[in-house]
């Protein structure tokens, strides 16, 4: 479900108008998460670690409204849940975008996500389904420990879908930490609500 915002009444207005007149309305920052407590947790409950990180970004979407906004027809809707479309790799290390609903459960999120991965792994080609719009586009990069992180972008699709990524797993003594690229567009999101989002994450790994 969905409801269109009153860009008449909302503080962002201004913003927003200015923003979307950009060719490339987004911009990303990078930061560094701890995944030490995450690490272990995921180990203990037999949940692949990736499943894992994967719910926590999930949850913490979906509890930041800036990041529930989408624009459709210059219009800003706000949708009551926020799922995800994930890069998948396979065998022949091609990929594909899947597609997978949020559950507040992880227990129930890893069973949609492990059939969602199975899928994939047994198709080809790279657009696999019907995506909506309220997803974010979430995607790993385990090889890399990156510092900086840029999206292929097609300016003539109205894209406001944020952008999640996460590098490589780095030990560091008694910690472990991941870098993550978060992007987003500019009219919707401020750095302030990626820092809502980061705080949110951490937390949620460090339960």
């Amino acid at each position: 479900m969905k409801k269109e915002l009153s860009l008449t009444h909302w503080n962002r207005k201004e913003h927003f108008e200015f923003f979307s007149q950009f060719d490339e309305p987004f911009y990303s920052v990078n930061s560094t998460v701890d995944m030490t407590i995450a690490y272990e947790k995921a180990k203990n409950l037999d949940i692949p670690f990736f499943i894992y990180y994967l719910h926590k970004s999930l949850t913490a979407v979906n509890a930041i409204e800036n990041f529930k906004y989408r624009i459709d027809d210059k219009k800003v809707f706000i949708y009551d849940d926020i799922h995800v479309s994930a890069t998948i790799m396979r065998e022949d290390k091609t990929f594909g975008f899947s597609f997978m609903e949020y559950h507040e459960s992880i227990a129930e999120f890893q069973k949609i996500a492990q059939n969602e991965i199975a899928r994939i792994q047994n198709t080809s080609g790279l657009l696999t389904t019907v995506y909506p719009e309220n997803i974010i586009h979430f995607s790993a990069i385990p090889w890399i420990d990156f510092t900086g992180l840029t999206h292929a972008r097609n300016y003539k699709y109205p894209d406001s879908c944020p952008k999640i990524s996460f590098g490589k797993l780095i030990q560091n003594e008694n910690t472990k930490t991941m870098a993550i690229s978060v992007a987003v567009h500019h009219g919707l999101v401020d750095g302030y609500h990626i820092g809502l989002f980061l705080d949110a994450l951490q937390g949620l790994l460090n339960e």
